[in-house]
């Protein structure tokens, strides 16, 4: 298995620049000067983008394809692809269902036709269905195993497992195949969450400059992770300007906007990141945002309102799309913020019984400790922490459980680790972090 080179790749930029005179671009994944204060003004070209964008071609275009050639699987395989990009540019997850309908009538002309399995292999990584979506990318696989874009699905779903050798050695593949915007952010997404910043950085700009111009929204998604690796290195002017990079390409953008937000409250500009969760969760609504602008709210001393956006949260979650899509989340904010601790661990159990990712570990390590089962937490904790990810998140929550353990020295470690990356990881809990931190040097 070829990992180190995942884990060190600089010499094949070189490579993916030639490459890019010669290769056309897939859809992105999504299945990841001084900065300023607003977000930026939208552009009448980019406006227009939006209005009609790339998937509303492809859509009339997949539509006259099926009335054209209604035996035929390639017109309903192109309409599921646009409506998988319909739903990405707008965040409308119904689109999704869409794209299913879709396939099932192109399976139901030809039940073994190689872009409905792989297009299915996504559609299912959308749903969390990951292990269903590893086999349906692995029947793929076996079809056409010189496709690059069939190992994107396929890194994803390893990834969500918790599969990480398998997931680099897959993204490597990728990578060898098609050196693309697509391989390479998969590249970045590995290297951070083994620790490698630097190499993160590295290795989205690439996919930056080999995005397809021709379709904002999948540009904007790059630029916005490329901040978010930015800001996760304390480049903080850099990453925030990226995120203005994004709201640029595709305006009102809800993931620029989200992040542009939480560039506001590190440099501790909190009503401008209050209007700018607000306009996110106008487009979007999303856990994560009603969360966070709850959170400011809190913080602010505006309860009544903060009540609302934590009462929006689970609505969300109980009437999403796609059940129990967004039930890690749920679980975290729980534990969180001390309610429902027993439901969040039932949550957070059966979520790790289907996947074994270290995000999923750190969920069920930290109800477990808010349910003072610190032995266990402690177990899960180590397997959240495994790959060296330095994410101040996590390590908040190390530290925690390790001072609950009378760690101390342990505990002291992770928490200045997590407040010396980012000392707003998060509006509340840094907060709780500093508190302890002090504690434990008192």
């Amino acid at each position: 298995m070829r990992a180190s080179r995942i884990i060190g790749f600089s010499a094949a930029c070189a490579l993916l620049l030639l490459a890019l005179a010669f290769f056309g671009y897939r859809d992105a994944i999504m299945s990841r000067g001084e900065s300023e204060t607003q977000p930026a003004p939208q552009s009448a070209v980019a406006a227009d983008q939006q209005a009609t964008t790339p998937a509303d071609l492809r859509i009339r275009a997949g539509e006259g394809q099926a009335k054209l050639k209604p035996h035929s699987p390639d017109g309903y395989n192109l309409l599921a692809s646009a409506y998988m990009q319909k739903a990405r540019e707008t965040g409308d997850f119904g689109f999704n269902a869409r794209a299913e309908a879709s396939l099932k009538q192109s399976f139901g002309v030809e039940p073994d036709n190689y872009d409905a399995i792989k297009l299915n292999a996504k559609l299912l990584l959308t749903y969390h269905r990951f292990a269903e979506a590893l086999t349906e990318a692995q029947r793929a696989q076996a079809q056409r195993p010189q496709d690059h874009d069939v190992y994107g699905a396929l890194t994803d779903a390893h990834v969500e497992l918790g599969q990480y050798a398998e997931a680099v050695e897959s993204a490597q593949k990728m990578v060898d195949l098609r050196p693309d915007a697509p391989s390479y952010s998969r590249v970045s997404y590995l290297r951070a969450l083994h620790g490698d910043g630097e190499g993160a950085v590295e290795a989205m700009r690439v996919a930056v400059q080999a995005a397809d111009p021709r379709d904002p929204e999948s540009l904007a998604w790059y630029r916005v992770h490329l901040g978010d690796e930015l800001m996760s290195l304390s480049r903080r002017a850099e990453g925030e300007r990226e995120y203005d990079n994004a709201l640029r390409i595709f305006p009102d953008y809800h993931l620029a906007l989200a992040a542009k937000a939480r560039a506001r409250v590190v440099a501790g500009d909190l009503e401008t990141a209050v209007e700018l969760y607000k306009k996110a969760q106008e487009r979007v609504p999303l856990p994560d945002t009603a969360i966070a602008l709850g959170d400011l709210y809190q913080k602010l001393g505006r309860a009544d309102e903060a009540r609302r956006q934590y009462d929006l949260v689970e609505f969300i979650e109980h009437t999403s799309a796609a059940s129990g899509t967004y039930s890690r989340q749920l679980a975290l904010f729980w534990a969180d913020h001390d309610v429902k601790l027993g439901e969040a661990l039932d949550i957070a159990r059966r979520e790790r019984e289907s996947r074994a990712d270290i995000y999923t570990e750190d969920a069920l390590a930290w109800c477990l400790y808010k349910n003072g089962q610190l032995a266990e937490a402690k177990a899960s904790m180590e397997k959240a922490l495994r790959l060296g990810t330095r994410d101040p998140r996590l390590l908040y929550h190390a530290g925690m459980i390790y001072n609950a353990l009378g760690e101390r020295r342990d505990a002291a470690k992770y928490l200045k680790l997590a407040l010396r990356i980012n000392s707003s990881f998060d509006v509340l809990q840094a907060g709780v972090a500093q508190h302890t931190l002090d504690s434990l040097a008192a």
